[in-house]
């Protein structure tokens, strides 16, 4: 411990990563210190439209200067901290990697996955690190005990990797996938909740809920849909992919008794990092999608036994949390809800421009679909490149046409600006 602790500290020099003052604090860290300073006591609402402070958030991140990227769903470049973190760790363990990174850098797992679970506000032995939504949502897909005839509840919106999982099961052991179509946008909980529970039978075991449709950025009442499925003993997968460090909610309120979210979009952390949440009581149900002993063993770690792994990345996790919590849950919640729709309400008046996404809290925050009438994703998507050199995503998926525009909190009204421009201009032909 004491060869970590020195190891720590020499990091923590090395990368500015403590924002406190001294001769080695870089100008972007001495700046957003200030002017975090100066928003004590300013209303996250107020500070969200505060274009000064989220400047100098946006200097904490090293982005290219070349295009604007409005794709930050698909995955979100990482705070300078966080980067400078995964470097120091690598160059460390690569001067021994046998002995640095499984001595030393590794010794940090169990703080890591403290402050994981204080985050999303369940105990840490219902934690475990993993790689990304995929890895943890298929650990329970593949895990979870069903035999032939079980029905299994989702929706055509969610997620290719998880309806493909569910779908090898289908027909390797015959399990029944009930389907259901959802109409959206929708700001009608009653409708949303009534979609998923028209379709439990008495062979219902487990609902999939998608907590964010990432295609087009719809919050669900997850909570709603699984207070009515654990009524009827069925069991509660949430694809929250999308909405962990996106907006404030904590995972045990959602009454899911399994969770699986990637940690490389909205906390910020390196590219390949995830978490997946277990219900304690859960978790001696459920196999291990490695091999790692029997599947009745109750420890949480049990999901973890990747074999040899980067260490260097997962440890620096630690650091995107150090920064989401020096700029605020709310603040961050606040702010990408603001960016959402001040593009959004710049273009909803436009000829042949057509939003697809709620303006509302309760149904939306950062994520917005956008479409141009008679014109396909694919030529606004490319449009948008090519004559701006704005990078969104052009979507087709089921009854979901768009193109997704993704903001972070190091994005500008003035990127935005750009972006209006240039639908404006694409929608005039």
């Amino acid at each position: 411990m004491s060869n970590r602790r020195s190891f720590i500290n020499k990091m923590s020099l090395l990368t500015g990563a403590t924002l406190a003052g001294g001769l080695l604090q870089p100008a972007w860290s001495r700046n957003l210190q200030a002017a975090l300073k100066n928003a004590e006591g300013v209303a996250p609402g107020e500070l969200a439209t505060d274009d000064e402070f989220w400047y100098y958030v946006q200097q904490s991140y090293t982005i290219s200067s070349n295009f604007i990227n409005l794709n930050n769903g698909g995955v979100s470049p990482a705070p300078k901290v966080v980067a400078d973190a995964m470097k120091t760790y690598y160059d460390i363990s690569n001067e021994g990697p046998s002995y640095f990174m499984w001595r030393v850098v590794d010794q940090g797992r169990e703080p890591l996955r403290k402050n994981l679970a204080k985050l999303a506000g369940c105990d840490k032995e219902e934690i475990a690190m993993v790689r990304n939504a995929s890895e943890a949502l298929e650990t329970v897909i593949f895990g979870i005990e069903l035999k032939a005839g079980d029905e299994v509840v989702l929706a055509k919106q969610d997620y290719p990797n998880m309806i493909a999982a569910w779908k090898q099961r289908e027909k390797r052991e015959g399990i029944k996938l009930v389907w259901i179509n959802l109409e959206l946008p929708s700001e009608d909980d009653t409708y949303l909740v009534k979609q998923y529970t028209d379709a439990f039978t008495a062979k219902t075991k487990v609902v999939q809920i998608t907590h964010m449709i990432n295609w087009i950025g719809q919050k669900m009442p997850v909570k709603k849909i699984a207070d009515a499925a654990k009524k009827k003993n069925i069991e509660v997968l949430v694809d929250g992919a999308h909405t962990f460090a996106q907006f404030e909610f904590l995972i045990p309120d959602l009454n899911c008794d399994y969770f699986g979210t990637s940690l490389h979009k909205w906390l910020g952390a390196p590219i390949g990092t995830g978490l997946l949440y277990i219900r304690k009581e859960k978790i001696k149900n459920i196999w291990p999608l490695f091999g790692a002993g029997d599947k009745e063993d109750d420890n949480i770690r049990k999901f973890e036994h990747l074999g040899t792994r980067p260490f260097f990345i997962e440890e620096a996790i630690d650091k995107a949390i150090d920064f989401f919590d020096m700029i605020g849950a709310k603040r961050k919640e606040e702010r990408l809800l603001y960016l959402k729709n001040y593009w959004m309400e710049k273009v909803q008046h436009i000829p042949k421009v057509k939003i697809h996404t709620s303006f509302k809290k309760d149904y939306g925050c950062a994520i917005g679909l956008v479409s141009v009438e008679g014109k396909t994703p694919q030529e606004l998507d490319s449009y948008l490149w090519t004559n701006y050199k704005v990078h969104t995503v052009g979507i087709v998926w089921e009854n979901i046409s768009g193109v997704r525009v993704t903001p972070n909190v190091y994005t500008t009204t003035k990127n935005l600006d750009t972006l209006v421009e240039g639908i404006e201009a694409f929608a005039k032909g």
